[in-house]
């Protein structure tokens, strides 16, 4: 397979290189002042190549963009999707956002960089279903868009780590002037809802570094809640958190990490956020060396002092190991077994060459080692952890692996050792249960990996608090919550251009479904020069509106609010400031209520009531009554996300009116809702 840069080096062409870490800087690659519409044309133009195929008839431009430090070029390819020949003209993104009244704008813009693997090859048909792309964003022609996916170094690159992929697009975002853009957050770490861990540790989610906030909650969750919601599990305090425990299986546990890290930090950690921005803050600060081995035994070994914790390595026990092969077999994997062991024997290479190298001293990898050293061959970083994490007492190449604490650091690390008249290889499946369920050792020791102790509190007091509803409507709540945006707000330049934000009033009678939505409307941006008539606008508005939304491709601007009377041949500088909205009203086919591509909602009028609260589409599960056809989400109805719809589904109102005596069962419903009983909305 060619590299990147031979593939380069074979076009035609010769496009212009961009580094990757200044592309999208203030003037790099351009210095646009007009909207987005204009701005991505520009962009296209001067900074992209069309390449020599299409994608569904699509056509597709491409930017080349060079690591700095590393060398590598990274491809980012740009697809104008026309709505009127679209498949999917409606867009499902704006919808579950809460951005189902926005017109339908006839153009969308598809930005992506392929996983590593794909970059020198073209594009396929299906393109816009993958989420393996390092990057994936949609912006619509009036500058409101959405990031659909993002990865780095944990979703599978060997390049690219997700930091500096978001910072690349948030940097693109802003060159091209989007206008908002939203994502939808699913991220995790180590199974671990990221949205919920940085949520309580920094009150905004991991996207939050770049602008993002609340946006649009699920099953009724409005902004306020969400951040009462939030407040509710950052200010739990450590010492409550303790006592709550104190009768459970896990105190003692909980009272080692809670004393060990305040014996580390150098701030008193007073609640769970200020313990959870520790351990986060500690975690990347790599290598993590614990402070001493007087801090880790005085932590553990507090209430009993008088007697000082000793342990003897001199006469251990045997441990019996286990064929690796023998150990794929088993655990049923949806990777193939042969790939389980060529990780495994990637691993084994790895250390017999630092053995070697460091002539048997200091021979062992922390995981981090391992899993860098094994991404050299291999490109898929969740194969290498799930082998990783069974690597343990097993028996690869001749050579048993063993994961043990160095005694000096307190890291976990990987070591090999030759096969031994003393070492059991055995296949019984006690052993195999051993290793991988080893024995927890009598005192838990916290530190050795920070990833863990998190974990340990995430799902011990986020999502399993075994003493408070309160705190687990809380965490539910914020897992509820996944929509998150960023905004560039309309400001004025100071510049010699005129900008407004121009608002359409139809001067048809609508419905008034489609009164209220036109109302909350966002308004188009308009930019002219600074000596511009009142004509010049009229008629700017008309190619803005009729380039960008297809309800008004015809339309005909016939006056300006709060305008009348000028003459198209006056000057505007003075007569209206730059940066004021102004309302417009128009005519034209196009603006008729009938046109089927108006609302990204669609043509379908479809009613959302549900008990939670909800009353739009929020992207989540639902159900209609079969008599009244209002939607309702399952979950809210006691139905499982495991479990199928049923065939026939009433909803509790229409039970109640064909059986009155079953009128009462619809209160079975009301425990699934978020606005009763609860009390957590009252604090």
């Amino acid at each position: 397979m060619s590299t990147p840069l031979e593939a380069f080096n074979k076009r035609k062409r010769s496009p212009k290189i961009y580094g990757l870490h200044t592309f999208g800087h203030p003037g790099c690659p351009i210095a646009p002042a007009g909207p987005f519409r204009d701005n991505i044309r520009v962009f296209l133009r001067q900074c992209s190549e069309p390449e020599e195929y299409n994608v569904d008839g699509m056509p597709v431009w491409s930017t080349f963009l060079v690591h700095e430090n590393r060398g590598f070029l990274v491809p980012l390819y740009t697809i104008e999707e026309s709505v009127k020949h679209s498949l999917t003209p409606f867009c499902d993104h704006c919808r579950s956002t809460g951005w189902s009244h926005h017109f339908v704008s006839k153009r969308k813009y598809h930005i992506i960089i392929p996983v590593d693997d794909e970059w020198n090859k073209p594009l396929d048909e299906g393109v816009f279903d993958l989420q393996t792309h390092l990057l994936h964003g949609l912006i619509h022609c009036n500058g409101f868009g959405h990031l659909i996916c993002i990865n780095g170094i944990e979703g599978g690159s060997k390049y690219l780590c997700g930091r500096e992929v978001m910072d690349l697009w948030d940097r693109i975002c802003s060159n091209l002037h989007a206008r908002q853009i939203t994502v939808e957050d699913d991220s995790k770490k180590h199974s671990m809802d990221l949205r919920l861990l940085h949520g309580v540790a920094y009150g905004h989610p991991w996207f939050g570094r770049w602008g993002y906030r609340f946006c649009n909650g699920s099953f009724g969750v409005t902004q306020h809640k969400y951040e009462k919601a939030v407040e509710i599990l950052s200010f739990l305090e450590l010492d409550q958190i303790t006592h709550d425990f104190t009768t459970g299986s896990l105190f003692r546990d909980f009272k080692h990490i809670i004393r060990y890290y305040r014996d580390l930090s150098e701030t008193k950690l007073i609640t769970l956020r200020d313990l959870l921005r520790f351990m986060l803050a500690l975690k990347s600060r790599v290598p993590f060396q614990r402070r001493s081995a007087s801090v880790a035994s005085t932590s553990i070994s507090a209430a009993s002092c008088s007697k000082p914790v000793t342990k003897s390595f001199a006469k251990e026990k045997p441990v019996k190991c286990r064929k690796f092969s023998k150990v794929a077999v088993s655990l049923n994997s949806r990777w193939p077994v042969r790939r389980l062991e060529h990780v495994a024997d990637v691993v084994a290479d790895a250390l017999k060459e630092k053995k070697v190298a460091n002539k048997g001293f200091n021979c062992g990898m922390t995981r981090q080692e391992a899993r860098d050293a094994a991404r050299l061959q291999i490109g898929d970083t969740g194969l290498i952890d799930y082998v990783l994490k069974s690597m343990n007492n097993v028996v690869v190449g001749g050579l048993v692996i063993r994961r043990n604490v160095n005694r000096s650091t307190g890291i976990l690390e990987f070591s090999i050792e030759e096969i031994r008249r003393d070492s059991h290889v055995n296949d019984t499946e006690q052993e195999l249960e051993a290793v991988h369920n080893p024995v927890p050792s009598p005192a838990f020791s916290p530190g050795i990996d920070v990833y863990k102790d998190v974990d340990f509190l995430y799902r011990n007091v986020l999502t399993g608090y075994p003493v408070s509803q309160q705190i687990k409507l809380a965490a539910q709540t914020v897992l509820d919550t996944k929509h998150f945006v960023k905004e560039w707000p309309f400001k004025d330049e100071e510049d010699e251009l005129l900008r407004f934000i121009c608002r359409v009033v139809s001067n048809f009678r609508d419905s008034e479904r489609d009164f209220s939505r036109r109302e909350f409307s966002h308004g188009e941006i308009i930019v002219l020069p600074l000596h511009s008539t009142f004509g010049d606008l009229k008629s700017e508005v008309e190619n803005a509106m009729r380039d960008t939304y297809c309800v008004t491709e015809s339309l005909v601007v016939t006056e300006i609010e709060g305008m009348e009377g000028i003459e198209d041949c006056e000057v505007l500088f003075g007569l209206v400031e730059s940066g004021s909205e102004i309302r417009v009203k128009g005519f034209g086919s196009g603006s008729g209520s009938g046109s089927e591509l108006k609302y990204e909602s669609g043509v379908d009028n479809w009613t959302v009531r549900c008990r939670c609260g909800a009353r739009d589409d929020d992207g989540e599960r639902m159900v209609a009554c079969d008599i009244c056809e209002v939607w309702q989400h399952t979950r809210c109805c006691g139905i499982e996300d495991s479990d199928a719809v049923p065939p026939l589904f009433l909803c509790a109102g229409c039970c109640a009116s064909l059986v009155p005596s079953v009128a009462d069962s619809s209160l079975v419903f009301e425990e699934f809702g978020m606005e009763s009983g609860s009390g957590l909305w009252e604090l």
